[in-house]
């Protein structure tokens, strides 16, 4: 079984780009999923993250409310650590059990879709190739802007809070340009599918 890193910075399409790997037939591993999941009201990382951030960022059914939160982390590097330091061994942790259960189950390839596989480095022991996929600073505050509703500001401090794609790059064994439309990310996103011995995809 091959286990495929995917990561790339806020709104460079990650997501659009594993549902592609998806339909060709990988098995994706959500790690913001996975976050959302164990950040439930009552569940061990949402106790901490209460302690350590407030009531204040609670909605009114206890669950908590991302876009307060993000907003604190992202304009903060050391609440952003804390808020890490919960939560990722967590997500690591179950990242490890699903491609287990996958590795049982003989599924041909994993895609671990996550934003900090560079900067944690928690599953470099497991991923067999890394996958980054970038796209212009501009096409990434307009997706920010219009699918998350977000202003222009709050847009470009979010990506400047990041590991600078470049740094990424570096990292990578493929590159997937989605600055441009879907067409041109999914011939990419084929190549790379047929190059890791994969099959075809007609």
């Amino acid at each position: 079984m091959k286990v495929i890193g995917l990561t790339g910075n806020i709104g460079c399409g990650k997501s659009v780009v594993a549902k592609m790997f998806e339909e060709l037939g990988a098995k994706v591993i959500d790690a913001d999923q996975i976050a959302r999941m164990i950040v439930q009201p009552g569940e061990p990382a949402w106790k901490e993250i209460i302690e350590k951030f407030g009531k204040d960022i609670l909605k009114d059914d206890g669950t908590i409310d991302r876009k307060k939160l993000g907003k604190i982390v992202f304009e903060d590097e050391g609440k952003r650590e804390e808020l890490n330091r919960i939560t990722h061994p967590r997500i690591i942790g179950k990242i490890r059990e699903l491609i287990e259960k996958y590795r049982r189950e003989n599924q041909k390839v994993v895609v671990v879709e996550a934003a900090l596989i560079v900067e944690k480095g928690g599953l470099s022991d497991i991923i067999d190739e890394l996958i980054v996929v970038t796209s212009d600073e501009e096409t990434q505050i307009k997706r920010l802007v219009e699918e998350r509703g977000l202003s222009k500001e709050e847009a470009i401090s979010r990506i400047r809070s990041q590991m600078p794609v470049e740094e990424k790059v570096k990292h990578a064994t493929y590159v997937i340009d989605n600055s441009g439309n879907l067409e041109e990310t999914r011939k990419q996103v084929e190549r790379i599918w047929k190059s890791i011995g994969l099959g075809s995809f007609d």
